[in-house]
């Protein structure tokens, strides 16, 4: 049972178990709830809770040493990008080295979770796992369940896709490669694994298109034989944004997604793939504008005009921010917003925390883990919150730094820079210590 001082953890994938290893390491106690058998998320292929979006072919796409967690490395034997059964068995060896498997619930679903009225903000939270619903109280909650497992899909729909005869796919849902074989596939969205999914297809299907409502800077994987995130550092990320993409386009000479950009380099999400200019490149993948409707039977016009017959439609269109297990009054995020104080922490709701809800330009594990040192600060007493004005000042600064930033996008609410955001939370941490 749970003491007045216990806090609750919800998810074991990437941001659950390092929030967990970090409170540890203070001697605060946690529970942790798993819907699922196993640890890793998102990153354990055909993972029981039913939230993974993994496929077979899945690699990271940020380099294994800038990923790892701090406190413990990835295996030196591992490649520069490891595959997601690589992931899965670094996220087990992280769980076992530090303790962490025999404090997770499995197979637990947490159903509700809701604010204590009055006092210092606890939360009720009622979880269903094998023995039954229990109902116990918690000092603070921490959500870890990520943000990549609700999909989203167009919206609106595009006109006749209720009549469209083909098949049409969430990348949520794409697994083996399959399903792509033989057949005329049009990929639509130009991220990363849209641009997996179109590379996969052009060797299989019979023919592959990729369509996207504007263009994306696609970046290699290796420049001048190093892994791309590593040729950036803490010193090169305290540059100014326009200083940084001067150098990065002189560096790549031309790396520019089809359509083109219709926006600056880092002003949105770079798409990463040593692969996908080549195979346009040689034909074997053909770019398309956006799909203006479904034309009848297997047929897909768009808007320039053009029209193909389609037997598969992937829609690669980002997620949803959703937490089922909060009421709306409670906390939600609608067109994935979510106004929390440096990314972390609820203005209106006491002791609860956000680990991971954040899309880095970077690898997001070591920002999860700084993030959690941050809480765990806040839980310890060593540091405190400002005043409630001050973090809402602060978080309409920062939504208008972003609507200036970046292109308006739902895919772009929660993105930050690496280094300047593990800067900010490392400030935060000293600023907000509490006196001696």
């Amino acid at each position: 049972m749970p003491t007045e001082e216990t806090v609750c953890i919800i998810g074991a994938g990437s941001s659950g178990i390092v929030a967990a290893q970090v409170l540890g390491a203070r001697g605060i106690p946690y529970d942790v709830f798993e819907k699922g058998s196993q640890i890793g998320g998102n990153w354990r292929y055909e993972n029981d809770n039913g939230m993974s979006s993994a496929y077979r072919s899945l690699h990271i796409n940020t380099s294994r040493r800038v990923m790892a967690y701090r406190t413990l490395p990835m295996p030196d034997h591992y490649p520069d990008y490891p595959d997601h059964f690589q992931m899965a068995a670094y996220f087990d060896e992280f769980a076992d080295h530090f303790g962490l498997r025999q404090r997770i619930r499995f197979n637990t679903e947490l159903l509700r979770a809701e604010p204590v009225e009055g006092g210092a903000g606890g939360w009720e939270v009622t979880v269903a796992g094998p023995d039954g619903e229990e109902t116990n109280r918690y000092r603070a909650l921490i959500v870890a369940n990520g943000h990549h497992w609700d999909p989203r899909w167009p919206e609106p729909a595009f006109p006749g896709a209720d009549e469209y005869e083909g098949e049409q796919i969430h990348v949520h849902h794409y697994r083996e490669s399959d399903l792509l074989k033989g057949k005329r596939v049009l990929v639509l969205g130009l991220g990363n694994s849209a641009t997996d999914v179109a590379v996969e297809s052009s060797r299989i299907a019979d023919v592959t298109f990729i369509a996207t409502r504007r263009g994306a800077w696609v970046l290699p994987k290796y420049l001048n034989g190093k892994p791309i995130d590593e040729t950036l550092n803490p010193i090169t990320g305290l540059a100014p944004i326009a200083l940084q993409r001067f150098v990065t386009m002189r560096a790549l000479g031309v790396a520019v997604g089809q359509p083109k950009p219709d926006h600056k380099l880092f002003e949105a999400h770079p798409t990463v793939s040593s692969e996908l200019l080549p195979r346009l490149g040689h034909g074997d993948i053909t770019a398309k504008p956006n799909i203006e409707r479904y034309a009848g039977g297997r047929a897909v016009r768009f808007v320039d005009g053009s029209r193909e017959e389609i037997d598969l439609v992937v829609y690669c269109t980002g997620y949803k921010i959703t937490f089922p297990f909060f009421d709306q009054r409670v906390f939600s995020a609608p067109d994935n917003q979510m106004p929390l104080y440096r990314r972390v922490a609820s203005v209106e709701r006491p002791n609860l925390y956000f680990v991971g809800f954040i899309q880095p330009l970077g690898p997001i594990m070591p920002l999860a883990e700084a993030q959690s040192e941050w809480v765990a600060d806040l839980l310890a007493g060593r540091a405190s919150l400002p005043p409630e004005a001050e973090m809402r000042k602060e978080i309409e600064a920062e939504e208008r730094r972003q609507r200036k930033r970046f292109v308006a996008s739902k895919r772009h609410t929660v993105e930050v820079d690496f280094y300047p955001y593990l800067r900010e939370i490392r400030r935060e941490r000293k600023q907000a210590a509490a006196p001696a």
